[in-house]
């Protein structure tokens, strides 16, 4: 793309900046630069509504606003920096950085195992520089990919990053662009990819000007946080237009390796080629022009296998999406909970299911729905599903953002643990879990108009009425809610969790070391489970490499004969044994499926087993 065609302030060097915005709602148009000195610049109009001009009254750095005919001040829709928050003016900023991964083509998508993070609270300090120093130890867990929660400005300095405002400008209290490009920097040389969390369904209300400029938005549909984008009505090219930018902008910019796409269900658009179709086209043709792996993931409670079929099978092409059924059938079983969406699940069906096929919900009767949901997903391959215990939804949508290690006990936790990194499919880590955080991840914002905190706390509560949890709302709007959602570091160094780190670390080096383990496949996949004793059974194999599996997901011993095929068979992994601080294990270090293979499995444990050649 010539720099001339690219939106926003575009520094063509020599002392010269592009304007190129989109607003055929003005009439005129001009650039009022605040810095170094002022000066307004007048833009021309084309017959699609865009206002161009290229001047040399602009320096990277320069604070500027859009007039728009005369009257009202903006931002740039397209601003690549708001230094002073949302209602701010905008700053001008170069490409001007020194790479250091020109030989960073990424990674297999097969080989992802995710660490989600947030950037507010993953450090005490909570930029993208601070980051840094903990890569080293993500790196030893065995993470290969670092997802970042949305880093869009929003109003104030504390937001999960929903409520961005400015999808090209990376957060002022985070760091800003170049502090984003020093941690993407140092993620490759490293060997991590970075996946960057992108909302393209709303933008946030606070800050929110862009309808000043255009019809970006549409009164035909609504969004549970409201006027929905205009994805396909008049002026939608362009709408479309911004938004596949932007992707474009983090892949070329940036460097970033995948985009998780947020709440893909809530964006309507009855276009015969619609704009996720378009998005993935395109990002996937710049992708293959730099000659680099990067992939688009989607999150849906559609359970639509579409959004990962490939185009000439009818689908739209992402790379891959979120399995919450897969969430919800391993959550339900680990703590009893059946309220909210957790009504549809609490059988270990459901969990075989996910397992065999990935979506749990494929056309029958949701009763929390209260109607049919989903489609069978049985021909997806594993790798383009991801599967976790917890993420920042699971996690924060929750009345006291209570993570895993407050509603279940450590063995549990090692099991979730087992489940998701032995899967077939990409897993995904939240911040934390690794070592058993128990400060909550809570939602908060930091707004500043009084009606909207309040409507922001009205909505909280009407969110959780159908869960009926016990306890009180964190206020989103206090500091404090904020401050007790930071991770505690130290914890890492007590004993009992940083022998859940090794666990973990265990498991990756296992999944990545087994072959059976490491080439994900739902053909090679023997799945059964016992449902009155909530005992699960994995049998994965590849060409000669054999592996089985045995999940005790309940609080009862139970003694089995385990239907192993023949072996022998080494027990390769055990978290019931005092090493791992279980309870003890009395199943052998060796079977021999010749003889009688009757083995005890204590509650809430896994064993593994590898097949000798």
């Amino acid at each position: 793309m010539n720099m001339r065609d690219r939106l926003g302030a575009v520094h063509l060097g020599n002392g010269r900046y592009h304007f190129l915005v989109w607003a055929p709602l003005a009439q005129r148009v001009a650039v009022h630069v605040l810095s170094p000195e002022e000066v307004m610049i007048p833009l021309k109009k084309n017959e699609r509504g865009y206002h161009h001009g290229t001047t040399s009254s602009v320096l990277p750095g320069s604070r500027y606003f859009y007039r728009l005919d005369g009257d009202i001040e903006r931002p740039d829709p397209v601003s690549r920096y708001q230094p002073q928050g949302v209602h701010g003016p905008s700053q001008a900023t170069d490409t001007d950085f020194l790479w250091h991964d020109r030989h960073w083509t990424g990674l297999h998508l097969e080989d992802y195992i995710i660490y989600e993070l947030h950037v507010g609270t993953f450090t005490p300090v909570g930029t993208f520089a601070a980051i840094i120093p903990y890569l080293d130890e993500l790196k030893m867990l065995g993470v290969t990919a670092l997802e970042l929660m949305p880093v869009a400005q929003f109003p104030g300095d504390r937001n999960w990053g929903y409520d961005g405002v400015y999808p090209f400008a990376v957060q002022n209290s985070y760091g800003g662009p170049n502090d984003l490009k020093l941690l993407v920097d140092t993620c490759h040389q490293k060997g991590l990819a970075v996946i960057l969390d992108v909302v393209y369904n709303h933008l946030g209300p606070e800050g929110n000007y862009v309808a000043d400029f255009g019809p970006y938005f549409t009164d035909r549909y609504q969004t549970p946080w409201g006027a929905a984008l205009n994805f396909d009505g008049p002026h939608s090219d362009e709408v479309r237009r911004y938004f596949i930018e932007n992707a474009l902008y983090w892949l070329t910019d940036f460097h970033i390796d995948a985009l998780r796409l947020d709440a893909l269900h809530a964006i309507v658009d009855n276009s015969a080629v619609t704009f996720l179709e378009e998005l993935c086209q395109a990002f996937h043709g710049k992708a293959k022009t730099l000659k680099r792996k990067a992939y688009l993931i989607g999150e849906s409670d559609a359970n639509d296998a579409r959004l990962i079929k490939p185009p000439e099978q009818g689908g739209y092409g992402l790379n891959a999406q979120w399995n919450d059924d897969f969430h919800h059938a391993l959550h339900a079983l680990l703590t009893g909970e059946r309220n909210g969406y957790y009504r549809d699940f609490g059988r270990l069906e459901h969990l075989v299911k996910a397992f065999r096929e990935g979506f749990v919900y494929s056309g029958q009767y949701s009763h929390y729905r209260r109607r049919r949901h989903g489609v069978s997903s049985r021909d997806i391959p594993a790798e383009r599903l991801v599967v976790f215990a917890q993420n920042h939804d699971q996690v924060g949508n929750r009345m006291l953002g209570e993570r895993l290690s407050r509603l279940s006990s450590f063995d549990a936790s090692k099991l979730a643990a087992g489940i998701v990194l032995l899967s077939p499919f990409i897993p995904l880590l939240f911040m934390g879990e690794e070592y058993a955080e128990t400060a909550p991840f809570l939602y908060f914002t930091s707004h500043s108009e009084p009606s909207l905190v309040e409507a922001v706390r009205r909505g909280r509560r009407e969110e959780f009425s159908a869960f009926r949890w016990p306890g009180e709302l964190a206020d989103p709007q206090d500091r404090a809610t904020f401050l007790a959602s930071k991770l505690n570091w130290e914890l890492r160094q007590e004993s009992q969790h940083r022998l859940l780190t090794e666990f973990y670390r265990e498991l990756i080096r296992l999944r990545r070391e087994i072959p059976a383990l490491s080439r994900l496949s739902k053909g090679n996949l023997e799945v059964k489970g016992l449902e009155q004793q909530k005992l699960l059974f994995l049998r994965r194999w590849a060409e000669e490499d054999e592996v089985v599996m045995v999940f005790n997901i309940s609080s009862e011993e139970t003694s089995i004969t385990l239907p192993l095929p023949a072996g022998p068979w080494r027990k390769q992994l055990d978290s019931a044994e005092e090493r791992w601080r279980g309870s003890g294990s009395p199943i052998p270090n060796r079977i021999d499926p010749d003889d009688e293979c009757g083995l005890v499995i204590r509650p809430w444990s896994m064993v593994l087993f590898v097949k000798e050649t």
